[in-house]
Order: structure tokens, then sequence, then C-alpha cells
């Protein structure tokens, strides 16, 4: 491009020095350092133990996100956020002012360490005037996990499940079994479980076609009592049986005898009408002569 707008202007042109002058927040006149710089800062690190020089060369990185609105999680929720927990209002400790919606902000520690890049999902104002829901969508997590202890399972309710479990009075995956107690079943609830198939067929309404199916089902039983109440002697007894099947076998094979007979019967007739036939062709060639 440098020689062309020299070119362009007609007095020649080349590019003399390339140099990125500003990312993001930063510029060149931002605590600029050359590599001798982190070299010295190095070597006075590892032979003085002395970090003064190498925290002037080296800047963490939330120097790059000092313009964005932040929001300040407890300890004990940290951890949940960087193996992607939801950003719930119960952890949250501080927030900023002038948070809107669907603006990008940080979620730090209260030691001002960013935890991740996020999108507000409510105001300001709604967090103060609310006591649950989600403040924000995580859109890139920065801590790495298990820097902070893991403090999920902690709460009152999963504590006593878990004294339960210990105790045999609920079964290793924490389902109710003969021994839990009366007040468990009453005041827990357990969103994860699925409910019966039968007990969801009861509660829905009954369908138009219900009456009809139960008509049906009438008329089948009635059916059924029916045919049950039928007298045993109709039933034929085995004696029978064997019977019916012989008199089955002899027609059968009288069958064939009769259909024999027929054909033997009309050999004959056919033979008579050959001789007829011939006669009356030797009458026409006489008559013919």
């Amino acid at each position: 491009m440098c020689v062309h707008l020299g070119l362009v202007l007609g007095v020649g042109g080349q590019m003399l020095e390339l140099r990125r002058v500003r990312s993001g927040i930063q510029s060149e006149r931002d605590g600029m350092v050359t590599m001798h710089d982190v070299l010295d800062a190095m070597w006075l690190y590892e032979n003085h133990k002395d970090e003064s020089l190498l925290r002037r060369v080296i800047k963490p990185l939330e120097g790059l996100l000092v313009n964005h609105k932040r929001i300040i999680m407890k300890d004990s929720s940290v951890n949940a956020v960087c193996y992607g927990a939801k950003i719930m209002l119960p952890g949250v400790l501080r927030y900023e002012d002038g948070i809107e919606i669907d603006q990008e902000i940080v979620i730090c520690t209260t030691k001002g360490e960013a935890i991740c890049l996020a999108i507000a999902l409510m105001t300001t104002a709604t967090m103060s005037s609310c006591d649950h829901g989600v403040v924000a969508k995580i859109k890139r997590v920065i801590m790495e996990r298990d820097t902070y202890p893991s403090k999920w399972g902690l709460g009152p309710k999963a504590s006593a499940k878990k004294a339960l479990i210990a105790a045999g009075k609920l079964d290793k995956f924490g389902r109710p079994n003969e021994n839990t107690p009366k007040e468990w079943l009453t005041g827990f609830v357990d969103y994860n479980a699925k409910k019966p198939v039968a007990a969801a067929e009861a509660a829905a309404p009954p369908a138009n076609g219900s009456n009809e199916a139960s008509k049906r089902k009438l008329s089948t039983s009635s059916v059924e009592e029916s045919a049950a109440a039928a007298p045993a002697e109709e039933t034929p007894s085995k004696g029978e049986k064997k019977k019916k099947n012989k008199k089955k076998h002899k027609g059968d094979e009288e069958a064939p005898d009769a259909a024999e007979e027929p054909s033997a019967e009309a050999e004959p007739v056919e033979k008579e009408k050959k001789k007829k036939k011939k006669k009356d062709k030797d009458r026409d060639r006489e008559a013919q002569e």
C-alpha cells in the first residue's frame, strides 16, 4: 500500500516501519517494554527473588478488563462457575452500578481475580429487588478449575441427604426406601425424579372415547362370562371326538370309490355315440353317390 501511495503521489514511497499502536485499551504509550527488559526482570527474580521489575513488565490479565462492569462472587461459588455452573443471584456478593441486559461484564472474586466473561441477564435494579434467578450467562471462563475449593453439596438439605444415605434411610442414589422417615418424604422434593406413568394417566382427564371403551370392555366381559357359564355337556368328550374322526376317515375312503363308478358306466355310452356317428357318416356318403 505504501508503494501504491507513492505511485499515486508521483514521488515514490516505501514502508519504513510497521508498528501496532493500539490493542484493545492498551496503546503504545502504556507500559511499553523491550525483550531485554523482560530478560533483566527474570534474571533479577531468579537471582535476588525480587519480583518488583517483573510485576511492572508483565501485567495481569485483569488489566485488560478494567472497562467492564464487575460482579463479585462469593468464594464458595467460584469453583462452581469455573466448572460451568449458572451465575445465580444467591452466589453474588456485590455488583456494580449501571449494568444493563445483554451487556458484557466480568465476574470477579473478592481479591479482584477474573473468573469469567459473561453476558448480563439482569440489570442492577433487578438484582437489588430480587433474591433468586440467573444473573448472567457465561461467555468464556478465564480462571482454571480447582483454583478455589469446591463448596457445592454442603448446604443444609444436601448435608441431611448425605446423613440419611450414610444411615441407610435412603439408598445409595438418594431415593427413599422402607426406612425413610415421613418428614423427609413430605419436606423434600426431588425435581430430578420422573413421575410414574400410571399416576400421570390417572391424573389426566378422561378422553371422549373413554365411555365407549368401557362399554366395549363390559360387552366383551359379558360374552366371556356367558361362554364360561355354558353347560359342560356341549363340549364333546374324548371318545366322541375319536368316533367323529373315524367317520370322517371312512367318508374320505368311500368318496373316491363313488367317483370311480360313474366313470366305468360312462365308457359304453361313449362307444355307442361313436358308432352312431359312423353310421351317420356312411349314410351321408351313400346319399351323395
